[in-house]
C-alpha cells in the first residue's frame, strides 16, 4: 500500500493536485495523508487582540484547519468513493516545511504531491515559494508538482532529464520505472546540453546503466541544445513531444538545482506546464533506514 502525503490549503489549486493524485492512483492501494499547516498571528503588542468575539485566534485558526480538512475528505468520498483508497487528516501548528519532514519520517511516506501556481509577478515563477521549499528540504521522499489548472491525462509519455554526470540507483529510479510500468509509459531521456559534445567515458557507463534500468521501459534518449536556460529548453522539448510528465533527480549541480538557481529573467518560460517528479537524492544511510522501515511495516502487517 503506497502512502501519499498531499498538503493543502484548500485553494483550488491544491484540490486539483489531490484529484491528480486520486487518478493517478485510482487503481491502487494508497492511504492519503492531507495535510494543512496554519501559523497564527502571535500578538506582539497590547493594541493586538488574542481575542475576537470571546474566541482565541489560535482556536479559530485551528478550528478552521480541521473543519476544511473535514470539507475535503466529504468532498473526495462524493466525488471518488474508491475503495482502494483510504484517508487521514493532519491539522498542525507549525510551519509547512518542517511538518512536510515529520510527517515523511512519522508515516514512511512514499510520495509528495503538491499543488503548484507560480506567482502573479517576477517572483517565483518557477513554481509557487512552497513547492520550491519542499522540493529543496525534502531529502527523503519523491516531489511531484501539479501545475495549476492541469487536467490529469494518464501519463504515456514521460521524460527523464540528466546530464549522464552521475551514477544513479536502482531505488533512485524506482518511482520513474513504477509510474512507467503502470501506465505502460515510454520513457524519454533528455540531455541537454550547452554545446553539443560526444559524451565522456564516464557519462557513456552512467548512459549504459540508466538503460539497464529501464530494460523493462520502452525508452529513447535525446540530446538537445540549450534554449537560453535549461528550464526553457525541457519545457519546449516537453512541448514538442508531448510530455505528460518530467522526472529529474536534485542533487548538487544537477538540472533541478541549476533551474531553481537561474536568473529570473531567464526562467520566466518555464511554469510547470506539466507534471514535474523530483526525485531526491538518496544517499546509503536513507537507502538502508527505508529498508529497516520497510521491514518493520511487513512484520507489522
Amino acid at each position: 500500500m503506497k502512502r501519499i502525503l498531499i498538503p493543502t490549503d484548500f485553494s483550488q489549486n491544491a484540490w486539483n493536485a489531490i484529484q491528480y493524485a486520486l487518478n493517478l492512483f485510482k487503481r491502487q492501494e494508497c492511504t492519503f495523508y492531507l495535510l494543512n499547516t496554519y501559523t497564527p498571528a502571535i500578538p506582539s503588542s497590547r493594541f493586538m487582540a488574542p481575542m475576537v468575539d470571546g474566541v482565541r485566534i489560535e482556536d479559530a485558526v485551528r478550528s478552521n484547519s480541521e473543519n476544511g480538512l473535514k470539507r475535503t475528505i466529504e468532498q473526495i468520498k462524493t466525488m471518488f468513493n474508491n475503495e482502494k483508497h483510504s484517508f487521514e487528516t493532519i491539522s498542525s501548528f507549525n510551519l509547512l516545511v518542517d511538518e512536510v519532514n515529520d510527517v515523511v519520517d512519522t508515516y514512511s511516506i512514499d510520495l509528495i504531491v503538491t499543488g503548484t501556481k507560480g506567482a502573479s509577478g517576477m517572483e517565483e515563477v518557477f513554481m509557487g515559494s512552497n513547492t520550491v521549499r519542499i522540493i529543496k528540504n525534502t531529502k527523503k521522499c519523491p516531489v511531484l508538482a501539479i501545475p495549476k489548472c492541469f487536467a490529469f491525462s494518464a501519463p504515456s509519455e514521460m521524460a527523464f532529464a540528466t546530464d549522464f554526470n552521475r551514477f544513479y540507483t536502482a531505488s533512485e529510479l524506482a518511482p520513474l520505472i513504477e509510474l512507467a510500468h503502470a501506465f505502460k509509459a515510454t520513457v524519454r531521456i533528455v540531455h541537454v546540453q550547452y554545446e553539443i559534445k560526444a559524451l565522456t567515458e564516464l557519462q557513456q557507463f552512467n548512459l549504459n546503466m540508466l538503460r539497464k534500468y529501464l530494460d523493462s521501459v520502452e525508452h529513447y534518449v535525446h540530446t538537445v541544445s540549450e534554449l537560453n536556460s535549461v528550464s526553457h529548453t525541457l519545457e519546449i522539448f516537453s512541448q514538442e513531444l508531448d510530455i505528460h510528465l518530467l522526472a529529474m533527480l536534485n542533487y548538487q549541480h544537477s538540472y533541478m538545482e541549476r533551474m531553481t538557481r537561474e536568473p529570473i529573467v531567464k526562467r520566466t518560460a518555464f511554469h510547470t506546464q506539466i507534471p514535474l517528479l523530483v526525485i531526491p537524492e538518496l544517499g546509503m544511510e536513507s537507502l538502508s533506514k527505508r529498508s529497516e522501515q520497510n521491514q518493520e511495516n511487513l512484520v507489522s502487517n
